[in-house]
């Protein structure tokens, strides 16, 4: 068990953003998170990277009760995250951003060194322009494949995805999948929240499921596609395939 989430609680104020949700991840796999819009997804990966300290419960990392540390010390132990909204030094190049997880995220003290896993994980996923391409001048595609390469450029062993695929073409999801996937391979456990459902069930093991803040269900991308309950909070009435 590389993560263990126990009855974790986040309030804000009077709302309760994240109700006592737990959830257990295994070490090699593909685990969706999803939900409609403000059933506390995001919260909840703020919960266990240290972005936000829980209210209850506790968050087991490596088996390590990491509940309460910030986040770079999260990072440090081998926890990486991306974020919905992309957050670049804007005048420094993409290699410099991604130089900079590899430092301060990856421990590397040696710029060389930073250097040569920043030019690694650029090719790794792909990244389409030179990379001293300034981090200002990317479209949403670049910035979100950049933000990817910071995030495995700290040698993660548990990676945290937010709506990584959102404002993609189709194209541009099928290469994300296959990277996401080629990225599982490389022995990196992934927690993906997305609402695109080709994506959640084109890469997924397995799917847990939000709304207002609890996990109503958890299973197979099959069993979560037709599982009422999703259906009627999430999907719709009719049945969706993930």
């Amino acid at each position: 068990m590389i993560l263990k989430a126990s009855e974790v609680l986040k309030v804000f104020g009077g709302l309760v953003a994240v109700n006592n949700v737990s959830l257990d991840v295994e070490e090699g796999e593909i685990v969706g998170l999803i939900g409609p819009n403000g059933a506390g997804k995001t919260t909840f990966l703020n919960c266990i990277s240290g972005a936000l300290k829980p209210d209850g419960g506790t968050v087991e990392f490596l088996g390590i009760d990491i509940t309460g540390w910030v986040p770079e010390k999260i990072c440090r132990l081998g926890m990486s995250r991306t974020f919905q909204i992309s957050r670049p030094f804007p005048r420094l190049t993409v290699l410099e951003n991604v130089k900079v997880s590899a430092v301060f995220g990856g421990g590397i003290n040696n710029l060389r060194d930073a250097t040569k896993k920043a030019e690694e994980v650029l090719e790794f996923v792909n990244f389409p322009l030179p990379k001293d391409t300034p981090a200002e001048n990317l479209n949403a595609m670049q910035l979100k494949l950049m933000d990817l390469a910071r995030a495995l450029a700290s040698s993660p062993k548990l990676l945290l995805l937010d709506e990584l695929a959102s404002g993609l073409t189709t194209g541009e999801l099928g290469s994300l999948m296959d990277t996401i996937k080629e990225i599982n391979k490389s022995g990196v456990t992934i927690i993906i929240v997305e609402h695109i459902m080709k994506v959640i069930g084109g890469v997924c093991n397995r799917i847990a499921v939000l709304d207002y803040g609890t996990k109503i269900a958890e299973g197979t991308p099959e069993e979560i596609s037709s599982n009422e309950r999703v259906i009627e909070a999430y999907l719709g009435k009719k049945r969706i395939k993930a």
